[in-house]
């Protein structure tokens, strides 16, 4: 016995509203409602680029303590005292934590939620970053630094890792003919996710603020935790999957066979074990390495390369406070800016990658991020400051182009059966280059300043060091070659993957005219949705850019 869904398909009678049986797909369902859902959920994850605006706040929460006697403690001390406030080392490797968080759950959960389905996963993934915001909200209530690290970052890095790859098979399934747009719709959300949350956030704390002008960081981080538990939890009950093998009609995938893209699947227990993942892995982790160089050090390394010449005043000449505050104002809005072109990006490339290919797409990012990281120097000594921006944000379209474009580098290469799940698993790679890159960069920049290089000058090595990671990266692209015949599923194989899946066959669902289906006014409002928040946040970060010019 069966239950007919609302949107035309049919589920047994005992699933539960969380199945992944709920989720499939009836004949009139239009596939541009599933993009809007992705974006839900990664628009909520992607505060995790806007969390630094927490930090200065949570270092003073505490009024009147002994600053000689805090300055002492250690970070074992900070996970448990009331007496002193934390500093802000201490408070900012909850990104850190949960930046790991985000790649370990990935991995490990990935296979799981191939056959739980977008719905549960995404629900989970609600429950775990919104959870996890007001968890944290709750632990700098009580000023326990332990609590905020397992609240935001360790449940709210599982929600990050869950909700991550939550939407990248579905859209993947849904869209065979433009893999890298589609998946490119959804990761842009992680880039904007801060353009929208940051300036929320700093707006609650300032209204929550108490009479002694302590910043609201408890009743900011609860009050978006709720929210972002809601919109979460909208897009996985938005979430439709396709039926198996489900094709675009008219669509001709023997076209794109020169491109690299297999029409056969690798399981995820193969995948992970050849040596196009591992190459991937590495295409992977030195882009992100490489880019967060510049994330991690944008706004300084403007400020200390060109100082008072971005005021069109003379080189080493004294600044009145007014004009140190607009230099500051300066590097706040290419840090904007590098929240734009960041999102922006990930569509654009991942677009891109669906003409030339994701290999090719690869190759210009690293032949171009060669060329800009090597020019940045010069740039700098010739006091170029409007070049070196436009150079700035180019590097992070890339930067963040190579997120949005690999899930469907993994699915050319090892089909779509499992690519969300070994999607989890190469996120280990954002894992790694999200503690490495930020370390690095850091250590290289001390090092030339205790050397006696000025500061102007002390990102200049650090800089070639990053173009020669790229140099790596394109070594391990141009390595990559399609997967082995031996790696792929059997008939047999991938039919039993598929009933773990509960995947219904394409004719049995009807949906080869889905992507015509009805769009109406439930597509309208759900666009509008993600739609009016993300451009709100393009218009606050052109706002806070303009500062630059």
């Amino acid at each position: 016995m069966s239950t007919v869904l609302a949107n035309g398909s049919a589920a047994p009678a005992d699933a539960g509203w969380l199945s992944r049986e709920r989720t499939l797909a009836g004949p009139g369902f239009n596939r541009w409602l599933v993009p809007p859902c992705a974006l839900a959920i990664h628009l909520c994850i992607g505060m995790a680029y806007g969390f630094s605006v927490f930090w200065l706040p949570m270092a003073k929460l505490l009024k009147g303590t002994d600053p000689g006697l805090c300055k002492a403690q250690s970070l074992a001390s900070e996970l448990f005292t009331t007496s002193c406030n934390w500093s802000v080392p201490a408070v900012s490797l909850t990104f850190t934590l949960f930046i790991v968080m985000l790649g370990v759950s990935a991995a490990l959960w990935g296979g799981w939620l191939e056959h739980a389905g977008p719905r549960k996963a995404g629900f989970i993934a609600a429950l775990c970053w919104g959870g996890g915001m007001i968890l944290g909200g709750v632990g700098v209530a009580v000023h326990q630094l332990w609590l905020l690290w397992l609240g935001c970052g360790i449940l709210g890095g599982i929600g990050q890792g869950l909700g991550y790859i939550t939407p990248v098979s579905t859209l993947i399934k849904w869209f065979p003919d433009r893999r890298g747009m589609a998946t490119g719709f959804a990761i842009m959300g992680y880039g904007g996710g801060a353009m929208i949350g940051a300036p929320i956030a700093v707006a609650l704390m300032s209204r929550f603020a108490a009479a002694d002008g302590t910043p609201g960081v408890s009743s900011t981080l609860i009050v978006m935790g709720g929210l972002y538990f809601v919109a979460m939890t909208l897009g996985a009950f938005g979430f439709r999957t396709a039926p198996a093998g489900w094709q675009p009609a008219g669509w001709q995938p023997a076209a794109n066979a020169q491109a690299m893209i297999t029409q056969r699947h690798v399981h995820l227990r193969r995948a992970w074990k050849t040596p196009q993942f591992w190459l991937i892995w590495g295409v992977l982790c030195l882009n992100v390495t490489a880019g967060i160089g510049v994330i991690s050090m944008a706004s300084p390394m403007l400020q200390e390369v060109f100082g008072s010449k971005l005021l069109g005043l003379a080189e080493g000449g004294a600044m009145t406070p007014a004009q140190k505050a607009a230099v500051v104002a300066a590097a706040a809005g290419l840090v904007g800016l590098i929240s734009l072109f960041n999102s922006l990006g990930r569509l654009f490339w991942a677009s891109v990658s669906d003409h030339i290919g994701r290999k090719a797409t690869y190759a210009t990012f690293f032949l171009l991020g060669i060329v800009l990281y090597g020019l940045m120097p010069t740039l700098g000594h010739l006091g170029l400051a409007a070049l070196f921006v436009v150079v700035v944000c180019a590097i992070l379209t890339m930067y963040g182009g190579g997120f949005a474009t690999v899930p469907a580098y993994l699915a050319d290469m090892f089909g779509t059966q499992m690519v969300g799940a070994i999607h989890g698993r190469l996120l280990t790679a954002w894992s790694v280059a999200g503690v490495i890159g930020p370390v690095l960069i850091a250590n290289l920049r001390q090092t030339q300043l205790d050397a006696g290089v000025p500061s102007r000058l002390a990102y200049d090595h650090t800089l070639y060091i990053l173009a020669a990671l790229l140099l790596v990266g394109l070594v391990c692209n141009l390595l990559v070659r399609p997967v082995a015949e031996r790696h792929f599923m059997t008939e047999a194989e991938l039919a039993a993957e598929r009933g773990l899946s509960h995947e219904a066959p394409a004719a049995a669902g009807g949906a080869q005219s889905a992507a015509r289906g009805a769009f109406g006014l439930a597509g309208v409002l759900a666009w509008l949705a993600v739609g009016l928040p993300f451009l709100t946040g393009v218009w606050i970060a052109l706002q806070k850019a303009a500062a630059l010019f």
